[in-house]
């Protein structure tokens, strides 16, 4: 299993690039069973969560060739509806391709999705916007089994704007008979970028990025190319590495409307940036100030950037004080940021930390994807060495991530 060594201490400057969105690119390669034809994509991120998703496409029966960051999918000859539990156990986000295959062929199985222990993600959400639409749903061994003699417009209010959950019931309405309107929305970047290539497709969808998305039904879409929107967690992340090493650089291919809580919990902690186009000139101080965080859904501060602040946090001047609201299990890695030094006091969904001024090279495992990053975060600043272990989780949502940060001076290899 591979690990990281990082020699802490290494100031990042220079420059480097945000690959694709992980988190926008899962949803749009399911709904490219849609078009029952050809989608180009470009700009996918090379990570293990998409390569799990090309592996559930052809075990639909796609046809699919990548090329580095393209992708060339031929869904004209799917011919199957049953995702195979491996697969899903591999990736929460591979629930999401249920909706493209109940909206191409009124029936779907498959069974509960696996991903990160982050607490608890149930997909309750999901099946009543899909009964809602004439969806009949029936659990049986472990699988959800779905049909429908039709699927038919209807309002669907969301409990709670589950990114997911939008994503899923957009899927499974766009080839309905009638309108079906999303209120209680998911307002993320993501389904937005969604909501683009599928209008490209054909698709009648508007309204992402508010809080309400209506679906109107159309008889067929047609062939696609579309180039996936930045990465917003990994820019962030890789903005927070700068900060935590004290560094300088220069950030391209960003969308800085998507990363603006980030910036401006960045500006409150000390850091100064220049934002030009799709370009961030970005300037840490020598010590950072300390911040509150209150994790909310978009546009508040973002779930997965919650991790990647508490290790900057924790060489911070002062104490801060980070409150989780979205999962109630996503404070296990601070228990390997105590292992090197770290001040972090746990109280339900609050986390308190109290800066100081090193952090110390130790052995620690990821424990999910984005608390694994805070891990690489703080071996970048910690004296002496830092080995990750089970690094499989960072690489499941980051592409080249040491790569980009040894391109500016840090000092990260894989064993």
């Amino acid at each position: 299993m591979s690990s990281y060594i990082i020699e802490g201490g290494k100031k990042l400057q220079g420059e480097t690039y945000v690959s694709g969105s992980k988190n926008a690119s899962l949803p749009i390669m399911a709904a490219t069973i849609l078009n029952k034809g050809i989608s180009k994509l470009y700009n996918v991120p090379n990570i293990h969560d998409t390569q799990m998703m090309i592996e559930i496409l052809k075990n639909l029966g796609c046809k699919v060739k990548r090329n580095g960051n393209k992708l060339i999918i031929d869904s004209s000859k799917v011919n199957n509806y049953e995702i195979p539990e491996n697969l899903m156990r591999e990736m929460r986000s591979s629930v999401i391709i249920a909706g493209s295959i109940l909206g191409r062929y009124k029936k779907a199985s498959f069974s509960y999705p696996g991903g990160c222990d982050i607490g608890a993600r149930p997909i309750d959400l999901h099946i009543k916007g899909f009964e809602k639409i004439g969806i009949k749903t029936q659990e049986e061994h472990g699988r959800i089994n779905c049909f429908a003699d039709e699927i038919i417009g209807d309002e669907i209010n969301l409990d709670f704007p589950s990114v997911g959950a939008t994503e899923n019931i957009i899927l499974a309405s766009i080839l309905q008979k009638g309108v079906t309107t999303i209120v209680n929305a998911a307002m993320e970047p993501e389904i937005e970028d969604l909501q683009k290539f599928l209008n490209r497709m054909g698709a009648k969808v508007e309204g992402a990025g508010s809080n309400i998305i209506k679906i109107t039904g159309v008889q067929q879409l047609k062939d696609v190319s579309y180039n996936i929107m930045p990465d917003r967690i990994e820019a962030g992340t890789i903005l927070c590495a700068t900060a935590i090493t004290g560094g300088k650089i220069k950030l391209k291919q960003i969308n800085p409307i998507h990363i603006a809580p980030i910036l401006d919990k960045l500006r409150e902690a000390g850091c100064s940036f220049e934002i030009k186009k799709d370009i961030i000139n970005f300037e840490a101080p020598k010590r950072l100030n300390a911040v509150d965080i209150r994790t909310t859904p978009y546009p508040g501060f973002p779930t997965d950037m919650q991790a990647i602040f508490a290790s900057l946090l924790c060489v911070a001047s002062g104490t801060s004080v980070i409150v989780e609201n979205i999962f109630e299990n996503r404070f296990k890695y601070t228990q390997e940021l105590q292992r090197m030094g770290a001040k972090i006091k746990i109280e339900g969904r609050t986390a308190i930390i109290k800066g100081s001024r090193k952090l110390y090279g130790a052995e620690v495992k990821a424990t999910d994807l984005r608390g694994g990053a805070s891990l690489v975060l703080a071996g970048l600043v910690a004296k002496g060495k830092t080995k990750i272990e089970d690094i499989k989780y960072i690489l499941r949502g980051y592409e080249k991530l040491d790569e980009k940060l040894n391109s500016l001076g840090a000092n990260i290899k894989i064993i």
